[in-house]
């Protein structure tokens, strides 16, 4: 006799396309979803990276749907995150970047507006960390609208808690007032705090959904894990390892792409449903 147990999906998959499969039917749906790690592979070069088609495919058909929307939210300042997502010319783009410092709502952007002792201190914090990368071979520093990241990546794997450190002191000794944000790789300093919850939260307003499907890799997207009401259909979706307030998790980006074009089959179903 064949053991046809061993052939059934996991039963947390299962559950995660049950949860997919209801949130197509909700009245009105945002997307949030992060960029780097999530939808695209992380690459050397960040301004090279791109979701994968599976995943562009996939999103293209959530769009044109009616009461859809599928928004960016990322760490990524608003400029990168617009080449990345190829939202330059889209009039109707929802972007959230720099970690819900920055946003785009259609055209309609949010000035930063930083104060003089905001801009004394992004200068000052600017020429320590610039002099710490220098000095450490692989490591790179990244501009961003309210803060800068200190990119190890490339660095000796061995040496990264000391670049970590090092830029903490570095940073510590320009202010005690800056938001610290770890990520895969990366340590990023800001002189205003922001979060992707508040990123998500805004979107919600925004949008008025009933339900919110929001995907992330990192640390930092806890904080969008954080915001999202499942009693009320939201679905949150950790990629990757690590500890997460999130519902469900998948393994890569490919998976990610995998789910989201059953979302996109599920909810055209829903939407042709409806208008039988």
């Amino acid at each position: 006799m064949t053991d046809t147990a061993s052939h059934r999906p996991p039963a947390a998959a299962v559950a995660l396309v049950g949860a997919l499969q209801e949130l197509a039917r909700a009245d009105r749906l945002l997307l949030a979803l992060d960029f780097d790690g999530t939808l695209a592979p992380f690459v050397d070069v960040p301004r090279g990276a791109r979701a994968l088609p599976e995943s562009k495919a996939a999103l293209d058909r959530l769009e044109h749907l009616p009461r859809t929307w599928v928004a960016y939210v990322s760490g990524r300042p608003l400029t990168s995150l617009e080449t990345v997502t190829e939202a330059e010319a889209d009039e109707d783009a929802l972007l959230v970047g720099s970690h819900g410092v920055e946003i785009r709502f259609g055209r309609d952007g949010v000035s930063l507006d930083l104060t003089d002792d905001e801009q004394a201190t992004l200068e000052r914090l600017g020429g320590v960390l610039q002099e710490l990368v220098d000095s450490i071979p692989g490591a790179k520093l990244e501009i961003k609208p309210v803060g800068f990241g200190v990119h190890y990546r490339q660095v000796d794997p061995a040496e990264g808690r000391t670049v970590v450190a090092r830029a903490r002191e570095a940073a510590a000794g320009v202010s005690d007032a800056l938001t610290i944000r770890d990520g895969k790789d990366i340590i990023e300093f800001s002189v205003r705090g922001a979060n992707k919850g508040d990123g998500v939260e805004r979107l919600r307003e925004y949008t008025k959904a009933t339900a919110v499907l929001f995907a992330g890799d990192d640390v930092t997207d806890e904080d969008g894990f954080a915001v999202l009401r499942p009693e009320r259909g939201d679905v949150g979706i950790k990629v990757g390892a690590g500890e997460t307030a999130a519902q469900y998790r998948v393994a890569d980006e490919r998976a990610i792409a995998t789910l989201l074009g059953l979302l996109a089959q599920a909810r055209e179903a829903h939407v042709n449903s409806s208008t039988d």
